[in-house]
C-alpha cells in the first residue's frame, strides 16, 4: 500500500452499498451504524440523490466560482429559508467551514480570541486543530495558532471566566460527537448565547455532525432557544459528496468581500446537486417526524436491552447520535461487531458511537441491538 498510514483501517473492502447496508468484496453484508462517520444520513446511494447527481453529471462538472452557479443559490436558499442565517459560503469539508467561521469572526469583530471547549473537535487544519480542545489532535505539530481558549463543556462559569475585551467569538458544538457524544445542557448553551449577546461576542455553532436531521431537527441548535450568529455544516449536507457550508447573518456580508476568502472546488456543481436533493428530503416535516420516531424506538431498545449490561456505564443520546460509555476500551468490541456484521464507531477510548442512517428501519435497529447486546454482555 502506498497510502500514508493516517488511518487505522479495518479489514473491510467495500464492493457496494445501498440504504443502511454495505457489501464487501466477498459478498458479506453489514448493517452500517456509522454512516461514513455521520455523512450518509440518507443511507448509501439514495435513489433521489443519485438521480440528481447523474443529471448534473451530464451538464457540467466544474467552472470555478468566477461564474454564476444556479445550484449554489438553490442550496443556499434552502439553508437560509430554514434557519436564521442570511448568507452562505460553500467549501469542501467541515474543517474548511469552521476555518471560514473563525476568519469571519476575527474580521467582523477586529478581535482575536476564540473560546472553544475541552474535548471539542473542529477539524485538522492549523486553525481548526488549534480550536479543537484535544491535545492528541495537536501533538507533534509544533506551536499552535494562538488566541484560542478552552472552557469546560456544560460549565457556564468557565466560559465567563475566559471572556475579556479581546474575545471575538465562542465556538461550540451542541453535541460533542468526537468527544464522546455529550449533549449540551439547555441552561448551559442558552447561557452561552446570553453571555455572547451581553458582551458583543459572536456565537458560532459547529453543526458539522449535528446538522441535516441527525438530531431529529434540521439543525441541532433548534433544540435550544438560541440563534447563532454563524453556524457551519458539512458531513450529511452532501450525503457522501464533499461539501461544507458556513452560514452567517446579513450584517457580516461585507466583511467577506471579493478576495477575502475563497475555495477552488467549493460549491462544486456535482456536490451542490447532491446537497440540493438531500435538503429537499431532510427539510420535510414528515421526514423529520420519522427520524424522531426512529430515535425514540432506538432509545427504548437501548434502555431495555443495553443499559442494564454490567459493562455499560452510561448511554447518551440526541436523536440519531448515541454514545455507549463502557468500563474499558471499546476497540475490541468495534472489531468484534464488524466481524459479526455490524459497523459501529468509537468516540474516545471507552465509548461506542452509533450514527445510523436516518432511513434505517426498525428491523435493522433490532438486528443491531441484538448484536450489541451479545457483544457487550461478554465484554
Amino acid at each position: 500500500m502506498v497510502l500514508f498510514p493516517t488511518y487505522n483501517r479495518f479489514p473491510l473492502s467495500v464492493q457496494s452499498a445501498t440504504g443502511a447496508e454495505i457489501t464487501d468484496i466477498n459478498g458479506k453484508t453489514y448493517v452500517d451504524f456509522g454512516s461514513g462517520i455521520g455523512v450518509c444520513n440518507l443511507g448509501h446511494c439514495h435513489p433521489i440523490v443519485q438521480k440528481a447527481v447523474e443529471k448534473q453529471l451530464h451538464l457540467y462538472w466544474h467552472t470555478s466560482n468566477l461564474y454564476e452557479n444556479p445550484i449554489q443559490s438553490e442550496v443556499a436558499a434552502q439553508i437560509t429559508t430554514h434557519s436564521h442565517g442570511d448568507y452562505v459560503f460553500f467549501c469542501n469539508s467541515g474543517a474548511e467551514a469552521n476555518e471560514a467561521a473563525i476568519k469571519l469572526a476575527r474580521k467582523v469583530t477586529g478581535k482575536e480570541t476564540i473560546i472553544t471547549f475541552q474535548q471539542s473537535f473542529h477539524g485538522r487544519t492549523f486553525a481548526t486543530m488549534a480550536a479543537t480542545g484535544q491535545e492528541k489532535v495537536r501533538e507533534g505539530f509544533g506551536p499552535m495558532l494562538e488566541k484560542f481558549a478552552y472552557a469546560i463543556f456544560n460549565d457556564l462559569a468557565s466560559v465567563e471566566q475566559l471572556i475579556d475585551e479581546n474575545t471575538a467569538a465562542v465556538m461550540v458544538e451542541v453535541v460533542q460527537g468526537e468527544g464522546g457524544v455529550h449533549p449540551a445542557d439547555h441552561e448551559f448553551i442558552e447561557g452561552v448565547a446570553t453571555l455572547c449577546k451581553e458582551n458583543n461576542i459572536l456565537l458560532i455553532v459547529d453543526e458539522i455532525q449535528t446538522g441535516i436531521g441527525r438530531t431529529g431537527k434540521k439543525f441541532g441548535f433548534e433544540h435550544y432557544q438560541i440563534e447563532p450568529d454563524i453556524f457551519t455544516l458539512a458531513k450529511g449536507l452532501g450525503n457522501g459528496l464533499p461539501v461544507g457550508a458556513m452560514v452567517a447573518k446579513a450584517a457580516y456580508k461585507d466583511h467577506f468581500g471579493p478576495g477575502s476568502h475563497g475555495s477552488t472546488f467549493g460549491g462544486n456543481p456535482l456536490a451542490m446537486a447532491s446537497a440540493n436533493a438531500v435538503l429537499q428530503i431532510v427539510f420535510e416535516d414528515a421526514f423529520l417526524d420519522e427520524v424522531e420516531a426512529k430515535a425514540s424506538y432506538l432509545q427504548e431498545k437501548l434502555e431495555k436491552e443495553i443499559a442494564p449490561l454490567a459493562s455499560v456505564q452510561a448511554i447518551r443520546q440526541k436523536g440519531m447520535m448515541v454514545g455507549i460509555d463502557c468500563d474499558k476500551s471499546v476497540a475490541p468490541i468495534v472489531t468484534q461487531l464488524l466481524e459479526k456484521g455490524l459497523l459501529v464507531l468509537s468516540a474516545g477510548d471507552t465509548v461506542v458511537r452509533l450514527l445510523p442512517p436516518l432511513i434505517v428501519t426498525e428491523a435493522q435497529i433490532d438486528e443491531a441491538i441484538e448484536l450489541l447486546k451479545v457483544a457487550l454482555a461478554t465484554f
